[in-house]
């Protein structure tokens, strides 16, 4: 059984005396111990995807207009919202794609490591003070005991990161949503926060979703891969399948953008035009005004998403071979 399952998940915004659809029909599923990467462009609908998962979306003006997302079996868009802060933070972890302006600056962070516990377990001053510490060193961060003392200015990107992952991990939750995690840190500690990430799934068994636009991270971290565009999913595949053969042209047009080592000294491979804004989506495919592969029916007629036996989907009229 999936520990967590998306299904049909449509959210509107209201705006200038309308309703925009900003994700339209988003269906996935996470199993325990497993990551799966949420990619696309900037805007295709990931964080969005991720805040409406959390409850974290302010509505009004947000809106979920149909569909369901069920964690263990429980319908997290039903709680009330008691219930709902007693899932975040405990049973289900957030890292934020920037520590800088998700970090109080006025509290230490131990202060807000702290909080957590506070808030989910009967533990007593002393007992959250050890588990703060083992949390820092699970994280790899040195001198936790100066460290706590310390405010978030006062530590580097890459620290700032490390503490998001240990706020997150405080309450052992059964799943963490990564929000692009490395955002704006160096490469080097780009691969020290992921190579985290993926040891704690192997010591802890925590599932994690995985929002990013690197194909190049989701090929080395992930299980499972699935591909937004403009607010939808085009395509959704195990890791090897999709890089093997995609199908999408979308998916073939970000695979192909990706610099590689043996690519030599031309320039980079990149989509003509732009990702079309929520309130300007076409009632067909939202890509078709980009697609190299577009047919008639393509603009009118949006794609079912269809599912092969080898659990490869994609929603094209004209797909790759």
């Amino acid at each position: 059984m999936a520990l967590l399952e998306v299904e049909d998940l449509t959210v509107s915004f209201a705006g200038s005396g309308r309703r925009v659809t900003v994700l339209d029909g988003v269906s996935f599923t996470l199993d325990a111990g497993e990551i799966v990467g949420l990619v696309g462009e900037s805007g295709c609908g990931k964080s969005i995807t991720a805040m409406s998962v959390m409850r974290l979306l302010p509505s009004p003006p947000s809106r979920v207009d149909r569909g369901g997302v069920r964690f263990a079996g429980t319908d997290l868009l039903s709680l009330p919202e008691r219930r709902m802060r007693a899932m975040r933070g405990n049973r289900i972890g957030m890292i934020f794609q920037e520590p800088m302006t998700s970090l109080n600056p006025t509290f230490t962070v131990g202060w807000q490591i702290d909080e957590a516990l506070r808030l989910h377990t009967g533990l007593n001053a002393e007992q959250r003070r050890a588990r703060c510490l083992e949390l820092m060193g699970l994280v790899g961060v040195g001198a936790a005991e100066r460290r706590l003392g310390q405010y978030p200015h006062e530590l580097s990107g890459g620290l700032r990161q490390r503490v998001m992952i240990a706020m997150a991990l405080a309450c052992g939750p059964e799943m963490i949503i990564a929000d692009e995690p490395t955002t704006a840190l160096d490469v080097t500690i780009q691969a020290q926060i992921l190579d985290l990430l993926v040891t704690l799934r192997r010591d802890l068994g925590t599932a994690i979703l995985m929002i990013t636009h690197d194909l190049g991270v989701v090929a080395e971290y992930c299980d499972r891969v699935v591909v937004m565009y403009a607010g939808k999913v085009v395509e959704k595949a195990p890791v090897e399948s999709l890089f093997a053969r995609p199908r999408h042209p979308y998916t073939t047009g970000l695979l192909a953008s990706m610099p590689r080592l043996d690519s030599g000294r031309g320039p980079l491979a990149s989509i003509p035009g732009m990702v079309p804004s929520p309130g300007s989506r076409p009632p067909g495919c939202p890509f078709a005004d980009r697609c190299p592969n577009v047919l008639p029916r393509c603009a009118p007629e949006m794609p079912p998403l269809e599912t092969g036996p080898d659990g490869h989907a994609f929603a094209c009229w004209n797909p790759m071979p």
